[in-house]
């Protein structure tokens, strides 16, 4: 199991019971790397300076750290990066993003395959970006709203009988003709 927190387990009390479940694969800091089937994973935390409606933050020591960890890797190698927050500004005025993240895509332009997974918003949003592909899953406690739809983000009111149908969970497996990465997302339904 690999695990990065989210903002609900960045208070003081709650990082600390984080890091003494997870903290071990990455020392406390709770970023970390880890290859697997010819696959270069990389965790992220971009919640640690969280605040309600602000963008997520990587910080310049993981950035100097994501940038160390990729050298000396071939560009053929698929990397698959995880964090909770997207790394990509899905909607800003929301906080749906992370500010830094275009220093972090710049190191992972060279890689022919990149897959970026990550929750948060509760919803599947999809993007493709030269060789990065980008994937937000739905959540299994409540839905959000559609970016920008109502007054803000939170959660979504739906019939008893339909919140099955808008949560889910997301799968990765590796496909290895050609290498790749498969994402199959499904409904609670």
């Amino acid at each position: 199991m690999h695990t990065v927190p989210g903002e609900h387990d960045t208070s003081d009390a709650a990082v600390s019971e984080y890091f003494s479940r997870f903290g071990k694969a990455s020392n406390n800091k709770g970023y970390y790397s880890f290859d697997h089937a010819g696959v270069h994973f990389i965790a992220l935390v971009n919640v640690l300076n969280f605040k309600a409606g602000g963008l997520g933050t990587l910080g310049a020591d993981q950035l100097e750290w994501v940038e160390d960890d990729l050298k000396g890797r071939s560009a053929s190698t698929p990397i698959v990066v995880f964090a909770h927050m997207p790394l990509w500004s899905v909607y800003e005025p929301w906080g749906w993003g992370t500010g830094d993240a275009p220093q972090l895509m710049a190191y992972l332009r060279r890689f022919g395959s990149v897959t970026v997974l990550n929750g948060h918003i509760h919803q599947i949003v999809q993007k493709v970006e030269g060789n990065v592909t980008f994937h937000t899953a739905r959540s299994t406690a409540y839905p959000q709203p559609a970016a920008g739809v109502g007054e803000g983000p939170g959660p979504l009111k739906v019939p008893a009988d339909q919140l099955a149908g808008v949560l889910g969970i997301s799968s990765a497996s590796l496909v290895k003709h050609p290498l790749s990465l498969a994402l199959a997302d499904r409904t609670l339904a």
